[in-house]
């Protein structure tokens, strides 16, 4: 099950009560910040510009792919591991605005996590250490240490082959 806070709303449905929950401002600076960052080309950057203009918790050696989008309410509620890799146009995704309420939950993504393309992970899940999601899928519940999950939703299929230990040293360029 996910890990969810629940706000019950009165009135029009939750999104239309957006920002007496989150300052405009907040929203249009987490909006222009997201969608820039999603284009540039360097990990090391887009780490830096998570960690510094939208208080994300990114570790070391992750790289975030083209076109992967971070939660724009609450983007300060992501964790990220170190030597992660988030697939081309993914989505992390820490709300939920529903007609009679809104949830919130934070997403913790352990170390050397594999997330393949187009997936989407929606608020309140934890992946746990060396697991692999396999491309296009919906998780929507927690996913344990090293097991392989994929689909829409989300199923465990298997336990991740055992890996080496990351190096001591960052892969460097070869020397000509």
């Amino acid at each position: 099950m996910r890990k969810t806070e629940r706000h019950a709303v009165s009135g029009s449905n939750s999104l239309w009560q957006l920002y007496r929950i989150v300052p405009f401002a907040t929203v249009f600076k987490n909006t222009v910040v997201n969608e820039l960052v999603r284009y540039v080309p360097v990990f090391p950057w887009k780490n830096w510009i998570y960690r510094h203009l939208l208080n994300m918790q990114v570790g070391d050696r992750t790289a975030l792919a083209f076109k992967v989008t971070v939660d724009l309410l609450h983007p300060e509620r992501i964790r990220i591991g170190s030597d992660t890799i988030i697939g081309y146009h993914s989505t992390i995704l820490t709300h939920e605005y529903l007609v009679d309420e809104y949830r919130l939950g934070d997403v913790v993504i352990g170390d050397r996590v594999m997330i393949g393309a187009n997936t989407t992970i929606l608020p309140g899940v934890t992946i746990g250490d060396g697991a692999v999601i396999g491309a296009g899928s919906l998780v929507n519940k927690d996913i344990p240490t090293g097991m392989l999950a994929a689909g829409n939703p989300i199923r465990l299929i298997g336990k991740r082959e055992e890996t080496p230990p990351p190096p001591d040293n960052p892969i460097q360029p070869e020397q000509e």
